[in-house]
């Protein structure tokens, strides 16, 4: 039957599909936790993406203390661009072309500023490493609709003068000479009044999950499918078994009468089979054993009466 399972080599086979059936659960878990992820971000873009505008609260705003279930909330603020200060983020692709983000501190009544990201500028042509213009904002108090948006950390990477190298906003911050709150920076949603020139604004992101679903339960299937493999394989492994008995007591009728074996039994006439206490299974192999070139010869002139 199946007894041959339990040899080494077999057990080798078992431990291995199980040891690759382990890594396929565990990157079916893991596409599942990119998913858990992908879904929590669509819900919260769902939910806070197109509401209501919030009024700005000095010291109850998400800028100064930032929540994930806050992110993308439009917040409404009013205050006066600092210009002077204003920087760009380098290497920030949009629709897979380079360019750049333009942040401008927007210094509020309360005496804090919060960070807005004005938007996106294509790479320059008259430059290497810089935009053609970077468009002045409007001068003097401005409404501000920005959505919030959690800071990036620190990068170790250089930028030239008036660049950096990602939204740390700790590090701008340092920058500057007044309260910055460092939490969260606002994307611009809308401004009024608006720059006579403004930078690209960026699209509503993606609600598409992804594949990850998909690919989860590819890599469960395959698991699945290593275990379907191996019981094929010892299945076609115990039919083979089972035709080797089979074909163990049973010889070819020329070699019969070649070798005198009695057509009823594996073994040659007058042979009266294993001796008592022989293995049974060695006398299996010794029956199953093909002759040499030397003995079919020997046969044949022995049959032909040439001595």
């Amino acid at each position: 039957m199946y007894r041959f399972l339990l040899s080494p080599r077999w057990l080798g086979w078992l431990l291995l599909v199980v040891l690759l059936a382990a890594a396929c659960v565990g990157l079916g878990n893991w596409q599942m936790e990119r998913r858990e992820l992908a879904v929590a971000e669509i819900e919260r873009i769902v939910a806070n993406y197109e509401g209501t505008p919030v009024p700005y609260s000095a010291g109850t705003s998400s800028f100064a203390s930032y929540s994930a279930d806050r992110e993308w909330t439009p917040v409404v603020l009013k205050g006066e661009y600092d210009t002077a200060n204003q920087v760009i983020v380098r290497n920030r692709p949009l629709n897979g072309q380079p360019g750049y983000e333009v942040l401008t501190p927007l210094r509020l009544d309360d005496g804090t500023a919060v960070i807005i990201n004005r938007g996106w500028l294509p790479i320059g042509n008259d430059r290497a490493g810089r935009p053609d213009a970077v468009p002045a904002p409007s001068d003097g108090d401005v409404t501000v609709i920005a959505r919030v948006r959690p800071g990036e950390p620190a990068v170790d990477r250089g930028a030239p003068d008036g660049q950096i190298a990602s939204i740390d906003l700790p590090g701008y911050a340092e920058r500057l000479d007044y309260p910055v709150q460092t939490d969260a920076y606002g994307l611009m949603a809308s401004e009024s009044p608006a720059a006579a020139v403004a930078p690209v604004q960026f699209p509503k992101p993606s609600v598409n999950e992804g594949p990850h679903l998909s690919y989860s339960m590819q890599w469960f299937a395959f698991g699945v499918l290593l275990f379907v493999g191996l019981g094929y394989a010892a299945r076609q492994q115990r039919r083979l078994n089972a035709e080797e008995d089979r074909n163990a007591g049973e010889a070819d009728p020329a070699e019969n009468a070649v070798f005198g074996r009695d057509p009823a039994g594996p073994y040659p006439s007058g042979h009266d089979g294993p001796r008592a206490g022989a293995d049974p299974r060695i006398s299996r192999r010794a029956a199953r054993r093909r002759p040499t070139s030397e003995e079919e010869e020997d046969a044949i002139l022995d049959a032909r009466g040439i001595s």
